[in-house]
């Protein structure tokens, strides 16, 4: 196996959770072991940090945030690409309203992991939901959106005044323009709409540099999901660093990882466990255009991975 020194970042980080977290309730009802702070650098130089000690679907990586740069928060666009990332908090919208009169679905976490029945309720359940977001406009126009969530956040934050601005237009014109800026950031987290938003945004801020050519992101995430959403999260703002650097002709630097609550479900621990006694393999390269397109208007074609080896996928549930 070829030395992989951004994956065993990864790799330390979910063994010092599992060493040195704290056992902790949580809002889904699952549980978690966690730590508070903690900080991965991953040198995109080194090839690009996908997870290669499970299979990490790039197509989703890569739909999802197409979405979020489009400025779309309707899982609708998701779906088409077969992206079921963001389904459980529509769905919970949807069985939580009072149009909902299936099986119930309440206490989902300690259901799923004690009642095997309930497990397949939920996903046929889940499956004509996703179904019907797709084949009737108005219901996934009141139960597909997700209200204010990233892509709205990135490119329509909503002013005081009534205006909008879009963050991510104006952080390309910055690293173009005035590259030793300290001020080149992009923020989700608005106090106002969390109430509102069927999930708060996990990923809060990031914020881009510019040295010797190279373009860096660091990102700030209040909640991170070690087995689930973190491997998503790092291969998604590698993804975002790359073509941000590709819109303003520079190379990539490093994408710094800063996590608040890092923490591991009480049923992901097992799969964990699995995870680390597999070796990575080398890292592979991405792959743009030579010519970059706007920053919305990439399609799935446009970016690719080159010498992705893998382990195979390690299954787990989704807290909500």
């Amino acid at each position: 196996m070829a030395t992989n020194k951004n994956e065993q970042q990864y790799l330390d980080l979910a063994r010092y959770v599992l060493d040195h977290g704290h056992r902790k309730g949580d809002r889904t009802g699952t549980g978690t072991v966690s730590v508070f702070g903690y900080q991965m650098r991953f040198n995109l130089q080194d090839g690009f940090p996908i997870l290669t000690t499970k299979k990490v679907p790039f197509g989703l990586i890569k739909s999802e945030l197409l979405w979020f740069l489009r400025g779309d928060t309707n899982i609708r666009f998701l779906l088409q690409h077969k992206n079921h990332i963001w389904d459980e908090w529509a769905f919970k919208k949807w069985v939580e309203s009072d149009e909902y009169h299936g099986p119930d679905m309440t206490d989902f976490g300690h259901r799923w992991l004690t009642d095997p029945d309930f497990k397949k309720v939920y996903l046929a359940e889940k499956k004509a939901f996703c179904q019907r977001i797709l084949d009737d406009d108005d219901f996934a126009a009141k139960y597909g959106d997700l209200g204010h969530v990233y892509g709205s956040q990135w490119r329509h934050w909503r002013t005081s005044r009534g205006d909008t601005i879009d963050q991510i237009a104006n952080v390309i014109h910055q690293i173009k323009t005035t590259p030793n800026s300290r001020r080149m950031i992009v923020t989700a987290w608005n106090p106002e709409d969390v109430p509102s938003m069927a999930l708060p945004p996990c990923h809060t801020m990031f914020q881009f540099y510019v040295n010797d050519g190279k373009l860096s992101c660091q990102l700030y995430q209040r909640s991170a999901d070690i087995f689930l959403g973190v491997p998503f999260n790092i291969a998604s703002y590698a993804l975002l660093t790359h073509m941000i650097a590709h819109q303003c002709g520079l190379e990539v630097g490093e994408f710094i990882h800063t996590l608040g609550d890092a923490h591991i479900y009480l049923n992901h621990i097992s799969q964990v466990e699995e995870q680390l006694g597999r070796e990575p393999h080398q890292a592979p390269k991405l792959i743009l255009p030579d010519e970059p397109k706007p920053i919305d208007q990439y399609q799935m074609s446009d970016i690719k991975l080159e010498g992705y080896t893998h382990e195979p996928a390690i299954k787990a549930p989704v807290a909500v």
